[in-house]
Order: structure tokens, then sequence, then C-alpha cells
């Protein structure tokens, strides 16, 4: 819960986080991309981190800077400050979900996706509530309330955690120090600073494009991917994308997915306010059959994928796209709030049951011993794209969000629903053809 909600609550506190510290909304905007940049970076290196030092530990370890952070934010006496305390919470609660992911992948052996849609259900819920749920916060209790909130999560999860999570294996000291010693440090800077200065630059698209940003990136990635080949056990191996080309597909496929819901799910509000005229209220009443239908669909897409696998329900969620996006383009504008709701439940169905069946399917390709650095690379696709729907917004936007862009919107997820859903065929195709050769 805390990532999501963390990352969504922050929206309604701009203002009022703006005219506490007098500044101007650009500079208080850096609260959100500080944390969307942290997130994408420390998603896979606590993962990593997991993966060498035990998942317990990360999982507790992260819980622990989560609440550093809530005690911290609302003392802060500059917003410099603020803004580390920020980056403090995007790590700690980075750390939980692959840490987590992984705990499932290793002592979960029956009903796996059914677990997985438990996570996806908290997680759909708190993207979706986290602002209305900031909205009350912040007039209940200012903006610091909505650090103060995470600490009765934080005392649970650490409760619970502590208790209940089995033990990691325990390593002697001389074990523990080889492995700290073989940690690619050079790997994990080369692979954060890339992807910084990559998203930077995605992020500049909706004002002045930063394209030595760009550039900077691509040659810390092109440093990452010399080091990754030369270096003994590196921070992630590359290798795993040739020789594990399904795990390829299913990381562009949600990236894609996310395209899809983060256009509508950013696009959406501006367009009920601004075209439409209505209320914040009404704006989040008519979300809520999306998010809604997203979070009940969640479980049954975890126990189809228990029972059939998950091929079926990647090509269903895929093929629901198509025809939401298509209902979307044609028949959206000027519909009536009930036709909205329909239209708006087929895009809730198409996220749910492929948020669910993705998750499943990385774990199923992913090789044990990295799990959980190949769940913090998923999250970090989840984060791309995002930002990639809000540069299409942006680039289609402009300063506003009239009907006929939004049917501009509407044809661009037909693109993007087709694409999924011809890797979902490619997909699946392939998976049956390895399987086949691994029984010969």
């Amino acid at each position: 819960m805390l990532n999501p909600l963390n990352s969504s609550m922050i929206a309604l506190a701009l203002h009022s986080i703006q005219k506490d510290f007098q500044l101007s909304f650009s500079t208080v905007s850096w609260l959100i991309t500080a944390f969307y940049l942290s997130s994408a970076v420390a998603q896979p290196v606590t993962g990593k981190i997991g993966d060498i030092f035990g998942r317990k530990n990360t999982f507790l370890f992260g819980l622990v800077l989560v609440a550093l952070s809530a005690i911290g934010a609302p003392f802060s006496s500059t917003f410099l400050l603020l803004v580390v305390m920020r980056l403090v919470q995007s790590i700690g609660s980075s750390a939980i979900y692959p840490s987590g992911m992984a705990l499932i992948r290793e002592h979960i052996k029956e009903r796996q996706a059914s677990a997985l849609a438990v996570l996806s259900i908290f997680a759909s819920a708190m993207v979706a509530l986290g602002p209305t749920i900031g909205g009350f916060l912040i007039v209940w209790g200012g903006w610091p309330a909505i650090f103060w909130v995470n600490l009765p999560f934080v005392f649970l999860s650490f409760t619970l955690g502590w208790h209940m999570f089995p033990k990691d294996v325990k390593k002697d000291k001389a074990t523990v120090k080889r492995l700290f010693s073989n940690l690619d440090f050079w790997g994990m800077g080369f692979f954060a600073a890339g992807m910084v200065l990559f998203l930077w630059f995605l992020l500049s698209f909706e004002k002045s494009v930063h394209y030595s940003a760009g550039i900077g990136g691509l040659l810390f990635f092109a440093l990452f991917a010399w080091r990754e080949l030369k270096v003994k056990e590196p921070f992630i191996d590359i290798r795993i994308f040739k020789t594990n080309p399904q795990l390829t597909l299913v990381y562009v496929q949600f990236i894609l997915l996310n395209i899809f819901f983060y256009c509508l799910f950013f696009g959406l509000p501006a367009y009920f306010q601004e075209a439409m005229g209505l209320g914040v209220e009404k704006s989040g009443m008519l979300m809520l059959f999306m998010s809604g239908v997203s979070i009940i669909i969640s479980t049954v897409a975890g126990k189809w994928a228990d029972k059939s696998g998950v091929y079926q329900p990647i090509m269903a969620g895929a093929f629901l796209s198509i025809i939401g996006a298509c209902a979307f383009t044609f028949f959206f504008v000027g519909a009536s709030y009930i036709v909205i709701g329909i239209l708006l439940s087929i895009m809730g169905l198409s996220y749910g049951i492929g948020n669910v069946v993705l998750q499943v399917a990385m774990l199923k390709e992913s090789p044990k011993a990295i799990i959980g650095t190949t769940s913090g690379l998923f999250q970090t696709c989840r984060y791309l794209g995002s930002i990639f729907s809000t540069i299409i917004l942006g680039m289609i936007f402009g300063a506003e969000a009239s009907p006929e862009k939004m049917k501009i919107v509407g044809g661009i997820m037909i693109i993007l629903g087709t694409i999924s859903f011809l890797i979902s065929v490619w997909f699946s195709r392939q998976s049956l053809r390895f399987g086949n050769l691994k029984r010969v």
C-alpha cells in the first residue's frame, strides 16, 4: 500500500506546501518528480540487496525508512529537507514490493497467483483512493497528515512481518563480507545515473526538452551494459533478456499496460472537470467505475491464472483493452453517466486482469536467485509507463482537455491495445515452444 498511496496523496497537498514554503508550483512539483525518479531506481537496487542479504530484513528495513520519513517530514524546516524526507520515503517504500514478491515466490507454492492478486488489490486501491484519502487528511490535519498516516500501517506491517515472515537464511560474517565486496556498486551507479537522466529527459517533454539529459542517460546505460557484461557478479545480468525472452516481453507489455491505464487515470479527471464542468466529487465517483472494477476482478484473475496458467488471461486482458479503447473512441464523448460508467468498467476489467497475470508471468519467467531484482525492474516498468502517459497527454491536451483531444487519446489507446494483444499472442506461442524444448 505504501508506495502507491504516497505517490498519489501528495497531489492534493502541493498547494498547501507551496503556500507554507512560499515557492513556485514548478519547484514544489519536485516532490512528485523526485519520488518517481527515486522509486524507479530504488526498486531494482533494493531488490538486489534483498536477494543478497535477505528478503525479510530488507522488507523490515524499508518500513523503518518509511517511519523515519513520516516522523521527519512534518518537522522539515526547509523545502530541501522535505524533499530529502520524501526521497527516504520513496526508497523505504520501494524496498517493500520486491522483497514481498520474492517472499511469495519462495514460500507460497500453491495458489501463488491468488496471493499476488491480494497485493494487486491493495496497490490498485491505493492508486485509486490516494487522492481522496489525501484530501480528507489535509482538511483534518494539513499537509503533514499525509505523512503521519503512514505510521499505523508501518507499525502493523512491521509487527506482522517480524513475527510471521519466515526467517532469512543466516549467513556467517565471512559470507556477508564476501557478498558485500562483490556487490556491483559501479553497475548500480551507472544504472541509477542512466535512469535518472533518461527519466528527467522524458519528464522535460512537458516544457523545454533537455536533450543533454537524454544523451547522458543513453551514455550511462551504455556504460552499464558494458560493465554488466564484464563483471563476474553483475547487479543485473542483462544476458537474462536474451536467455529469457519471455521475461522481456512481460516487461514490454507491462509498460504498455501502464501507459494505457495512466492515460485514463491522469487524463479523465482533467476532461471531467474542464470539458464536462464536473466537480472533484463527481469526477472521483466516475473514476471509481474503472478502479473499483479493477480491484474486484483482481481476485478472479488470480484464481483464473492459478487454474489455467497465464496465457489465456493475458490475451483476454489485452483483447478487452482493444474493445474498451474502440468503444471509448467512438462513444465516450457526449455519453450519459451510465454509458461512461460501462466504458470505464471495461477498462477496469482489462487493467485488473493484466496487472495480476503479468505479475504472475514475471515470477514464472524469473530465475529464482534474482527474483527481488526482476521484481524491482517490473515496478520500474510501471513508472516508465506512467511517465510516458504524462508525455502523451501533455502533447495532446496542451492547454485544455477537449472532446476532440480525448478521441485522439482513444486512438492511441487502440494502438497500444493492439500491440499489447499481438505481444500476448507471441508470448503465448514462444512460451509453449520453449516449454516443449525443455520437455524434449
